[in-house]
C-alpha cells in the first residue's frame, strides 16, 4: 500500500487543530495512522507549525507522498531546505 503524509483533524467544533501524520492512502481522514510527525494550529496568530524534520525526511525517503497542503506546511517548516526558501526544483525531463 502507498503511504501519504496528510493532516488529521483534532480539536473541538469550529476550533480545528491538525496533526501531521503518515497513513495508508486508503485509511479514513481521522482513522488509522502509522506515525505522527507534528502538528499545525491555524487559528493561532501567527499559525503554529511544528514538525519533526528528521522523521519527515525519513518518510519522504521511504516514498511517502505528502498532500498539497502538507507539502506547503513542510516547506514553511524547513523540511525542504531552509525555512522560507523554495523547494529544490525537480530535474527537467530530457527527450
Amino acid at each position: 500500500m502507498a503511504t501519504r503524509i496528510r493532516l488529521r483533524r483534532v480539536g473541538r467544533k469550529k476550533q480545528p487543530e491538525y496533526r501531521i501524520v503518515v497513513a495508508e492512502s486508503t485509511a479514513a481522514r481521522d482513522g488509522r495512522f502509522v506515525d505522527t510527525l507534528g502538528h499545525y494550529k491555524p487559528r493561532e496568530q501567527p499559525a503554529v507549525i511544528q514538525v519533526d524534520a528528521e522523521r519527515a525526511r525519513a518518510w519522504l525517503a521511504k516514498g511517502a507522498l505528502p498532500t498539497e497542503t502538507v507539502r506547503s506546511l513542510l516547506k514553511q517548516a524547513g523540511v525542504f531546505g531552509t525555512p522560507g526558501a523554495a523547494a529544490p526544483a525537480a530535474p527537467a525531463a530530457t527527450e
